[in-house]
């Protein structure tokens, strides 16, 4: 079994590095920051760490371009972090998909057949998407009606509002 690692926001800027210079060793700074969305001297920080790790190495292409090369030990690490990225992600897939049959369960068992969905808009789409999935796998309608019982979204928590207009 691989070994997980907590995949924390620094890791997944690593794992976005790393992908980035496999794929493009002549890749600037300034571009992998645009990529991020972070700026350049927060690349330039992630690179020197992963530099003095091993898990990076430059070499000067021309007088002001540097190429980025991912050592044998950067590709085991960019693979160790995808797998355990993947894992998470399917684990935090199925922990939603049992609440919410969880949630749907409830609101049968209360005699209903239909549940609007309400989802604030700061919320992860997936979520929204997990929740419109197992409605239909469950045999759950979909409603607009505001006296339905409701699904209700706010950021990745999930509550049942069983009451009318709730």
């Amino acid at each position: 079994m691989t070994e997980l690692i907590e995949i924390s926001p620094e890791l997944t800027r690593d794992l976005s590095l790393l992908e980035s210079i496999e794929q493009d060793p002549d890749v600037t700074q300034a571009s992998l920051a645009g990529q991020l969305g972070v700026a350049v001297g927060t690349v330039n920080w992630h690179l020197k760490r992963l530099v003095s790790k091993g898990y990076v190495k430059v070499q000067r292409a021309q007088r002001r371009k540097l190429r980025y090369l991912i050592t044998p030990k950067g590709v085991a690490l960019r693979a160790r972090l995808t797998v355990n990225y993947v894992e998470r992600n399917f684990r935090l897939y199925r922990r939603t998909r049992e609440h919410v049959a969880a949630l749907l369960a409830e609101l049968r068992a209360a005699g209903h057949e239909a549940v609007r969905i309400n989802a604030d808009r700061q919320g992860p789409e997936d979520v929204l998407d997990i929740c419109r999935l197992t409605c239909l796998e469950q045999g759950i309608r979909l409603v607009d009606d505001p006296a339905a019982p409701e699904l209700r979204i706010e950021g990745v928590r999930i509550r049942l509002n069983l009451g009318a207009g709730a």
